[in-house]
């Protein structure tokens, strides 16, 4: 059977990995007969947001610990993750990944991405096993792959992002999905675009979809 690893960048969509998406993606991988494993790094989240109100609040939470929130526990630390024991590598979104994962929130498209991450990455790139990125995640893209088609929705902000680091962003809708056969790489925009767990949801099952299909 196959097995993927999933990296989450916390708990919350305005200061981690948003839950929707997390659990949309694990459900459409046990739906797809795909087994999972859960990662996020062993790192103190950049600042912790008041999810009610959106203001920031007091207090230091670890990335960690708030993403083996979301999966009962069953959440190791990313340095375990070695990609030669995965078929694929599964990205879902939320700010923590443009926080946490890297820098983008706040550096545009001169971000950077943190190392333990981009070992991730890379690792899964280089073993030219298939990935996909959810949401914001397609973002960090371009310092990963020398060059990559993908989408983010169309928000032309974070289309730039992508552009200015060699990538080539597609427009597409809340229901699409951009497949990159070359870098077996598969993107969609969940609630960058999304208005409803239903919508996230349709773009969820298509990726994991195409991902199967290149195992």
């Amino acid at each position: 059977m196959c097995k993927v690893a999933v990296v989450l960048s916390g708990c919350g969509v305005y200061d981690g990995a948003e839950i929707n998406e997390t659990v949309l993606t694990l459900l459409s991988l046990e739906e797809n007969g795909i087994q999972y494993q859960c990662f996020a790094p062993d790192i103190e989240q950049y600042h912790v947001i008041n999810h009610l109100t959106g203001e920031e609040t007091n207090g230091k939470r670890n990335v960690l610990q708030e993403a083996s929130r979301i999966v009962r526990g069953n959440c190791k630390p990313l340095k375990e993750l070695n990609a030669a024991d995965f078929d694929g590598l599964l990205v879902p979104g939320g700010f923590g990944v443009a926080k946490n994962l890297s820098n983008v929130a706040f550096e545009g498209s001169a971000f950077t991405v943190n190392n333990e991450f981009l070992t991730v990455c890379l690792a899964f790139k280089e073993l030219k096993k298939p990935a996909g990125y959810m949401c914001i995640a397609p973002a960090l893209l371009g310092k990963i792959y020398e060059s990559i088609h993908c989408t983010i929705g169309n928000d032309p902000n974070t289309a730039t992002i992508i552009e200015k680091n060699g990538g080539t962003h597609h427009d597409t809708a809340v229901n699409e999905v951009i497949i990159d056969e070359t870098n077996r790489v598969v993107t969609t925009s969940c609630y960058m675009l999304a208005e409803n767990i239903n919508q996230a949801r349709s773009g969820i099952i298509k990726l994991v979809e195409a991902l199967k299909r290149m195992f």
